[in-house]
């Protein structure tokens, strides 16, 4: 009989999602945020995550055997409690309650946790529920779904788990073994946020935006060195002016912000209007620097043993999302091969926390294929959301979308492309995107200004026929999943601007036939029309909003934007044509 591994994230409060693995392989994965239409769906728990996954996998609620959460209780003679308690003396609610009731948060999820199984008509005194540490559970969805055994060296990088949020050990024989764990106050990731913060952005989205703006600044002018500091043995983030509770906290109209008064008389006030002004853009750069020298710091000391015995390094956690961050791990000498998860936020620990459990039962993972792993729709549904929707579109079948969709992109159009299984993790990888000619003069302005509304600095991220890579990269690195920031050669930088930064990087797709056949049809019909082996591939939401999910989103979407055409499956949506009718 087939065992079921249900994994269920969003203890953190954040990016709530469900995994569904059934002897070993990861059949379906969703993040709620998806299926709420509210990005990041903080607050949630994965109800209707859950329901798609099983839905998707065909099994009934009675089915489920494990259920795996990415939290866990925190002993009260771990150094991690007491550690929050001594840097934390300041707010005496946080120092004694890390101390006398340090599984707060812990006994909480699980009660919700119970609550949302009922919901789903999971039966609990049959199912066998899994508490796994937030940190093992990053370090699991990378490692344990490699699809190698070999000894790799293992770096999480997070903002905070239950109380760790650096975790650093090495895989070896499908068992992680743990060397070394920071505990909050003190992260990285944390001090990251905080700047973010500071420079005005909003937490979980902002950081994009300030290492997007990094290379424009000068990160040498301003010395930030005084906000964090690794001594060889301890990290140690200056809470005085970040990662802030309490009444250390800066407020502003009645917010509280990460960073304290302090930071503010340092470094003056808090930004407001052009991020490219002078002094912010350099504190983007100089941030930026800081977190990737304090890293490989970290990494240079504490698995500096493991790399004598491989060049293996997994990268996972919300910190890994940094491409910049990944470029410099893989231009490290010791680092001949580099592993991003793809879902390295938190939505990814519903992964890791199944693999994880999988992996203690004894039960062999099968290696990951791809991200592609949550619902899709035919092209009938297509038609009936066309259908009953509100603006009523127009639409045709076709015969050949991907040879439609090359020809309309040729020609200057901005497609919309809703193909197969939705992707799990932020990116869009080709099934829920949006698709452009990067050769075309002002496309960047023009998705910029007209459908992302976004700032006009910012470049698109390519898709790439597998052939062309070797010859548009400086970097052999194979990226299918956007993961690491690469250099572009010279010769295509002046003909690609929309898709290269200020440093003449770029954060690139790399499609293979076996990866994405579909994409990898329409990306080779386009390269037939125009000679260009690439496409602009920018994910097909709006601000603020979840990748799309069902036609109805993408509907809705296409309405909302400065869209020329819609192509779901294998229909042909177009924008209804006003009369001077009533």
């Amino acid at each position: 009989m087939a065992i079921i591994t249900l994994g269920l994230s969003g203890a953190i409060g954040h990016d709530p999602a469900a995994a569904l693995f059934i002897d070993g392989e990861l059949v379906a994965a969703v993040e709620e945020e998806r299926m709420l239409r509210r990005k990041h769906a903080k607050g949630s728990l994965p109800y209707h995550a859950a329901r798609e996954c099983m839905q998707i996998a065909g099994v009934k609620s009675n089915q489920i055997d494990v259920v795996a959460m990415p939290y866990a209780p925190v002993s009260l003679f771990s150094k991690a409690r007491w550690h929050y308690a001594y840097r934390h003396w300041y707010a005496p609610d946080r120092c004694v309650d890390s101390v006398l009731n340090g599984n707060r948060r812990y006994r909480r999820y699980l009660a919700e946790l119970e609550d949302l199984l009922g919901k789903l008509h999971i039966p609990l005194n049959k199912v066998k529920i899994e508490s796994v540490e937030h940190q093992l559970a990053h370090a699991s969805s990378c490692y344990h779904l490699s699809g190698s055994n070999q000894k790799t060296a293992i770096l999480s990088i997070d903002a905070r788990g239950e109380y760790a949020n650096v975790f650093l050990g090495f895989g070896e024989d499908g068992r992680i073994h743990k060397i070394k764990e920071f505990y909050n106050p003190d992260s990285l990731s944390g001090m990251y946020a905080a700047l973010t913060d500071y420079l005005g952005f909003e937490i979980l989205d902002g950081e994009f935006k300030v290492m997007g703006i990094a290379p424009y600044g000068d990160a040498g002018k301003y010395d930030l060195s005084s906000l964090a500091r690794f001594d060889g043995k301890k990290l140690k983030v200056n809470n005085q002016l970040i990662t802030t509770v309490g009444i250390r906290r800066y407020r502003a109209k009645a917010k509280g912000h990460y960073f304290s008064q302090k930071l503010v008389d340092l470094l003056g006030p808090r930004r407001v209007g052009n991020l490219v002004d002078d002094p912010y853009i350099h504190y983007a750069a100089a941030i930026q620097k800081l977190y990737e020298d304090i890293t490989v710091e970290i990494i240079s000391c504490y698995l500096k043993d493991i790399f004598q015995d491989t060049n293996r390094l997994a990268i996972v956690g919300t910190g890994a999302m940094n491409i910049r961050l990944n470029q410099r791990l893989l231009s490290l000498p010791e680092v001949h091969d580099l592993i991003v998860h793809p879902a390295c936020g938190d939505a990814g620990t519903a992964i890791g926390a199944a693999a994880y459990a999988i992996n203690q039962s004894g039960q062999r993972i099968q290696a990951l294929k791809n991200m592609y792993l949550g619902p899709s729709y035919s092209s009938e549904e297509c038609i009936e959301a066309c259908r009953i929707n509100r603006e009523k579109p127009d639409w045709e079948v076709l015969e050949n979308p991907t040879e439609t969709a090359a020809k309309l992109i040729a020609e200057g159009s901005l497609v919309a492309w809703f193909q197969g299984r939705m992707e799990f993790g932020p990116r869009a990888l080709g099934n829920r995107s949006i698709l452009a000619n990067p050769a075309q003069e002002g496309v960047s302005d023009l998705i910029n200004k007209q459908v992302k509304f976004r700032e006009s600095w910012r470049p698109f991220s390519p898709s790439i026929l597998d052939a062309f890579a070797s010859d548009f990269l400086e970097e052999q690195f194979t990226n299918k999943y956007m993961c690491v920031s690469l250099k572009v050669r010279e010769k295509w930088r002046a003909k690609y601007p929309a898709i290269i930064g200020k440093d003449g990087e770029t954060r690139a797709q790399v499609v293979t036939e076996d990866s994405n056949p579909k994409f990898y049809q329409l990306l080779t019909i386009f390269k037939q029309l125009s000679g260009h082996s690439l496409l602009i591939n920018t994910a097909l939401n709006r601000p603020g909003e979840a990748l799309v999910c069902s036609p109805d989103d993408a509907i809705d979407m296409f309405h909302g934007a400065d869209l020329d055409y819609l192509i779901m499956e294998n229909i042909l949506v177009t924008k209804r044509k006003e009369t001077d009718s009533w």
